[in-house]
């Protein structure tokens, strides 16, 4: 059997094997009840039917990437209907009718599973032919195949973006699932909920999307507030005041009591800046054409964000559910959770990868096996001929005035060079250690193939903008050293005094291997819901939001075949 395995070349579907352990093993019973009293054999029309693997009633006819896993549900069933009875649809098919036309709520698109389509052919099937009701079945189980696998692992390939997340060991059964779960269950909600990520962030975000269903849906008319072209200071006034002050009470960032008249006071400052909080914007109270354009953006359009956030939160394997640490890259912050309990230690501000210049930082997931005090930072040969090689030329002192120094490949000092020995990659070139290397006094290293790591710097001014997409690609961080002491907590030989010590006078270039490698998870989520439960959003800064849709907008089947992943940086130039 073909398994869809993430990167394989073929989709199909995929599921914890757990699942099927955990459901199929009390209910052997499943596929012989419904034997008994089900349809009689309808393999000429089934084999006949499913043999291109193509359906001209489904909205996305092409189901090639299920086409096996279909043969093998009705061999399994020896090739009766497992949806209807006697011209009338079992309760599970309500059921998961029912879950097709609000699966919305859950970030996906009723159309992918013909949700407008069911009433009509559930009112066709008391006078179907054989060849209609056989439509009709191959119908159902190719949509409902297509829901689990994509509340359980999303519908895109994240490798297709070129993000390094491997599902492989999400794989399972999908025939006998539904066989054994589904079809004779008396509560298919509850069994299909199974296979959705076990994440209380995942939920979280979940709950946040339903609300923000019922107020886009409560709320369709949302026109733009008059645009400011200064910002508006407390004691100001402001055109659109009372639209304002309603559209904050909708979303929650504003009580009972609109002010009076259209002076923007103090009150009304501090009711902003909580709304600028949960969008990421500078939170200073002032009403400027940026919190303007955040207030204009309705909720019916905040509901891809939550859709595209759900969609990578399905991508990751089950040992990164609950990473220890997750950097959410459009927010630039760092969450620390303890590894038992998954409660928040705490957070802290980062600096990611420039979207100008293709240094974006990728989503990925990763082990923290080490971190190294006092590195180096070696030069590549990319940068090295485009940036060094040119201040050498000009000046050949550049090199020690600018705290380099020149290196073979072993590592040992090279006395005699030249503009062209390091533009040509005779030689190394690398930053010494100290408190003014580019990767400041520590570095935090989970191995990947696009050479990104957190690590300290000196460029600590930076920190304090709403919008922190400066470096290269790697991860900057606000509070290094509390990051160490909480990495190292579990090795009682290295004190707080210790790792300060070592941070500040070295050795240069230790390295200390962790005890138990770290949960690392590089994300991507525009709508956040933090641990107060206020709901956050973000810019989509590196427009990966906008990829998503945009290939989620072709229908099935969606990309699933192996590409290679390609590094957005080059190695080396991730600092």
């Amino acid at each position: 059997m073909n398994d869809r395995v993430l990167g394989g070349r073929v989709f199909a579907a995929v599921m914890l094997a757990v699942l099927v352990a955990a459901g199929g093993c009390k209910r052997k019973h499943g596929v012989g009840k419904t034997l008994e009293t089900f349809s009689p054999d309808y393999s000429n029309q089934l084999q006949q039917l499913d043999a291109t693997g193509n359906l001209p009633i489904l909205r996305w006819p092409n189901y090639t990437d299920y086409k096996n896993y279909v043969q093998n549900f009705y061999a399994m069933r020896e090739y009766r209907l497992a949806w209807t009875r006697d011209k009338k649809p079992v309760k599970a098919t309500t059921d998961v009718i029912h879950l097709f036309q609000t699966i919305d709520r859950k970030g996906l698109n009723p159309v992918d599973y013909d949700a407008d389509r069911w009433p009509q052919r559930l009112s066709a099937l008391s006078s179907a032919s054989d060849e209609e009701l056989a439509k009709f079945d191959i119908a159902m189980t190719v949509c409902t195949m297509r829901l689990i696998s994509d509340l359980h692992i999303g519908r895109v390939n994240p490798q297709h973006f070129d993000f390094d997340v491997n599902a492989v060991g999400k794989r399972y059964d999908l025939p006998t699932f539904l066989a054994e779960n589904v079809v004779d269950s008396e509560d298919v909600a509850s069994q299909i909920a199974l296979v959705e990520p076990n994440s209380d962030q995942y939920r979280a975000t979940e709950d946040a999307l339903g609300k923000y269903i019922d107020l886009a849906k409560a709320n369709p008319q949302w026109d733009p507030l008059p645009a400011v072209t200064k910002p508006i200071l407390p004691g100001g006034e402001y055109p659109g005041l009372q639209v304002m002050w309603q559209r904050l009470m909708i979303l929650g960032d504003a009580q009972e009591g609109a002010p009076q008249g259209n002076e923007y006071t103090a009150d009304v400052a501090e009711v902003v800046k909580h709304f600028q909080h949960r969008h990421g914007l500078e939170e200073n109270g002032k009403l400027g054409p940026q919190t303007i354009a955040a207030l204009n953006v309705s909720p019916a359009a905040r509901i891809h964000q939550f859709q595209a956030t759900l969609e990578r939160w399905r991508w990751l394997p089950d040992e990164f559910l609950k990473a220890p640490l997750q950097v959410n890259l459009p927010e630039f912050v760092l969450r620390v959770h303890d590894p038992v309990t998954h409660k928040l230690d705490f957070s802290m501000r980062v600096v990611v990868g420039q979207f100008i210049g293709q240094h974006q930082t990728p989503v990925f997931t990763q082990k923290m096996k080490y971190i190294v005090f006092r590195p180096y930072w070696t030069v590549t040969t990319n940068i090295a001929r485009k940036e060094i090689a040119p201040h050498v030329a000009k000046d050949p002192g550049y090199l020690g005035k600018k705290n380099f120094e020149v290196v073979n490949a072993q590592g040992q000092p090279v006395a005699s060079y030249n503009a062209d020995s390091i533009a040509q990659g005779r030689v190394i070139v690398r930053e010494k250690p100290g408190p003014k290397n580019s990767l400041g006094l520590v570095k935090f290293m989970f191995p990947n193939q696009y050479d990104i790591y957190m690590h300290s710097t000196p460029a600590t001014q930076l920190f304090a903008n709403s919008k922190r997409d400066f470096s290269h690609g790697c991860i900057r961080l606000q509070e290094p050293e509390k990051l160490a002491d909480w990495v190292l907590k579990d090795q009682p030989e290295w004190t707080e005094e210790k790792i300060h010590d070592a941070m500040d006078n070295g050795p240069d270039n230790k390295t200390v291997v962790l005890k138990q490698p770290l949960s690392v998870v590089i994300f991507y989520a525009t709508a956040l819901v933090a641990e107060d439960g206020d709901i956050h959003f973000y810019d989509d800064v590196y427009q990966y939001d906008k990829q998503l849709e945009d290939v989620l907008r072709q229908g099935y089947p969606y990309p699933w075949f192996k590409e290679e992943v390609k590094p957005k940086t080059a190695p080396g130039e991730t600092v």
